[in-house]
Formats: C-alpha cells, sequence, structure tokens
C-alpha cells in the first residue's frame, strides 16, 4: 500500500501556523493592547501584562509547532520509534505546560478585572482546551513509549 504523503503538506501548513503566530505575538497583540491603554485609562495599567501573557502562551505554541516540525523528519526517516522522538514529545509536553500556565496567570488576571462574564468565560474554554491538549498529548507519549520499547524489543529478537 503506497503511503500518503501528508507531512510535507503539513510542514507547509506548519510554517504557515508559524507565521501568523510570529504576527499575531510581535505586532497583533502588542498594537491591540497598546490602543486599549488609550481608549480606557482606567486598563492601561494592564497593557504591559497582556502584553506579557499573549507573548509567553504564543512562544509556547511556537516551541511545540518546532518540535512537531523535528518529529516529522523523523517520521520521514522512519526513526520516530527512538528516544530522541521521546525527547521531543517531552519538549511539547513542558511547552505546553508553560504557555498554559502563563495563559492560566492571563485568565486570571483578565477574570479578576472584568465586568463582563463573556471574556473570562471565552478564556476559560481556551484553558480547558490547553489542558485536553496537554493530556492528549501525555497519553501519546505513553504510547509512544511502549511502541519504542516493543520495537526495541523486536530489533533484539531479529
Amino acid at each position: 500500500m503506497p503511503r500518503l504523503r501528508v507531512v510535507p503538506l503539513l510542514r507547509v501548513f506548519l510554517v504557515a501556523l508559524f507565521g501568523v503566530v510570529l504576527v499575531l505575538q510581535l505586532f497583533s497583540f502588542p498594537g491591540q493592547f497598546a490602543s486599549m491603554a488609550r481608549v480606557d485609562a482606567e486598563l492601561a495599567w494592564l497593557r504591559w501584562p497582556l502584553t506579557l501573557v499573549a507573548g509567553g502562551t504564543l512562544l509556547g505554541f511556537e516551541v511545540v509547532l518546532v518540535a512537531t516540525w523535528k518529529l516529522l523528519g523523523m517520521v520521514e526517516r522512519d526513526a520516530i520509534f527512538t528516544t530522541d522522538a521521546l525527547r521531543w514529545v517531552d519538549v511539547v509536553v513542558r511547552a505546553t505546560a508553560c504557555g498554559g500556565a502563563v495563559f492560566a496567570a492571563g485568565f486570571l488576571l483578565v477574570g479578576i478585572n472584568a465586568t463582563d462574564p463573556g471574556l473570562p468565560l471565552l478564556l476559560f474554554v481556551v484553558l480547558l482546551g490547553i489542558v485536553v491538549v496537554e493530556l492528549v498529548v501525555l497519553v501519546l507519549r505513553s504510547l509512544l513509549r511502549q511502541a519504542t520499547e516493543l520495537r526495541s524489543d523486536l530489533e533484539q529478537v531479529i
């Protein structure tokens, strides 16, 4: 059965996503929070904390994208069932946890200062999504570890 050639297509989307995240991190969010500070003097003090929260969260996401790129290369070389792959998955786990922690701090910051429950509720849903992704990655890491051990055992037998 021929192998699907989705890895090159996925790489194109990873590059595009990385570019969009970089634009959000460097221009969009800082500009939005600067505009918020100019429009509403009572919220002006939130400009830099929110800029740092957005930047830190997106930095964690960028690390996940780079680790995914590296893992895709290992898939292409048929080296995914190695301890090197587990190290890159650990990078994904740590980056997701760090980005989620920074996002949680931002959620608390916005939630405490919110007058309308809509934005805190939306941020809570995003935070739940981050936690779910983290847990799924942990399960997949466990499966990869088991498959790596089985492949190693099989190679020793052969």
